[in-house]
């Protein structure tokens, strides 16, 4: 007999049920259910991410099919497409985020106890969107351009264990800069970005608040030069120089000394011209800064490759950013359980494995550590009608 219950189940436990139910208070978000409560909207959008579910028919089936295993995931029955589809279009959103951030605090705690593969104190964060595209005709409300339809995925990435610290979803025409104004950091934590967020206001205010950044410098910057720095002889580091702003935005948006470093990309072949405030590392250090920049865009790939994110089981805007956030949720709880595993699990073999093993009984933690070591089985309460259904055909009922 497995004491446990499904893998899925022990997904499931991750989420606290004080905070989710916290949250749907918050946001009355079973205003007027009818037997349908957000917990149950919760498990079969999470179901379609782990379980790889590509429409609102495949899910309710899957679930229908998982017979009495249904009650460990504190379900009473499958939904209906019907009743899942209006719970999507109409039940906020909102209530995903929440969800999304108290599990987040759980996996903070857990990235804290383990190393970072680049060390040094300052905290680091990258901040990047990607672009999802829509049909514009199914998704009117995701206005691109004439023909087109699209919605951006804004995302703030921890490299203290890589995880997701913040996601905003817009228009697809929204600039890039634009929701990361109402950001705020702590004093010393260092941004890493690409040159779509070069922004003089925004620099100018990180200066004034003690926040660092690293990004590149757009080819028609107008600066003056006014200190050249020594650059070392062996190295990547081909110049480092201490500039300020000689344009009429940037003296007056940002009258602050600034750095210019050019990095040699050897995978490329090419010059990188960084810009970056932070005047003390030395620039080999930097050029590594807005290297490492490149696991956001590995984040975006991986969620991409492994989660519903492209292809949606709602035409609503609502249901669109349900989905979405669902996906971020699924991803934080794939992060948690690679954290906690000993076995060196690579995020897409993890979410691999659990998609074909997530209404098996196994212990969680024990098949993430060894995969391969453990059977599936079937609790006993499961097993004993079935071996008395093969008795009473072989003895005729008797």
């Amino acid at each position: 007999m497995v004491s446990v219950a499904s893998l899925f189940a022990q997904v499931l436990s991750l989420i606290s049920r004080r905070d989710f139910s916290k949250a749907v208070r918050r946001r009355d978000a079973e205003k007027a259910a009818k037997g349908f409560s957000c917990w149950d909207q919760f498990v079969a959008m999470l179901f379609c991410q782990l379980g790889g579910a590509n429409s609102l028919r495949e899910i309710c089936g899957g679930l229908a099919t998982a017979m009495g295993k249904l009650r460990h995931l504190g379900l009473a029955k499958a939904p209906a497409r019907s009743t899942l589809s209006y719970a999507n279009s109409h039940r906020p959103w909102e209530l995903f985020e929440d969800v999304f951030h108290s599990l987040l605090g759980q996996a903070q705690a857990i990235a804290a106890r383990h190393k970072r593969k680049f060390r040094f104190k300052n905290p680091l964060r990258s901040i990047d969107s990607s672009t999802i595209h829509l049909c514009r005709e199914v998704f009117d409300w995701a206005r691109y351009g004439r023909t087109k339809g699209a919605i951006k995925l804004h995302l703030m990435l921890d490299h203290q264990g890589y995880l997701p610290g913040w996601a905003c979803i817009t228009e697809g025409k929204v600039h890039d800069v634009t929701p990361i104004k109402t950001l705020r950091f702590a004093i010393g934590t260092i941004v890493a970005m690409d040159r779509g967020y070069n922004d003089y206001g925004l620099f100018g205010r990180w200066c004034e608040a003690g926040v660092y950044f690293v990004t590149r410098l757009k080819s028609d910057a107008i600066y003056r030069v006014v200190e050249w720095l020594a650059v070392p002889a062996s190295g990547n580091v081909l110049s480092d120089e201490l500039l300020e702003l000689d344009s009429i935005k940037g003296r007056k948006e940002c009258p602050h000394t600034l750095r210019r470093v050019v990095v040699w990309d050897e995978v490329n072949g090419r010059a990188i011209v960084l810009l970056t405030n932070h005047l003390g590392f030395a620039a080999s250090t930097i050029g590594r800064i807005y290297k490492e920049r490149w696991q956001i865009e590995l984040f975006f790939k991986a969620i991409k490759q492994n989660l519903k994110v492209k292809t949606f089981v709602g035409t609503s805007e609502n249901a669109v950013k349900v989905q979405i956030w669902t996906a971020l949720i699924a991803m934080l709880v794939l992060k948690l359980m690679q954290l906690r595993s000993s076995f060196g699990w690579s995020l897409s073999n993890l979410a691999a494995m659990l998609r074909m093993n997530l209404l098996t009984y196994r212990d969680l933690w024990k098949w993430l550590d060894e995969p391969y070591a453990y059977p599936a089985s079937e609790p006993l309460e499961y097993a004993m009608p079935l071996f008395a259904n093969i008795l009473d055909s072989k003895t005729g009922g008797t």
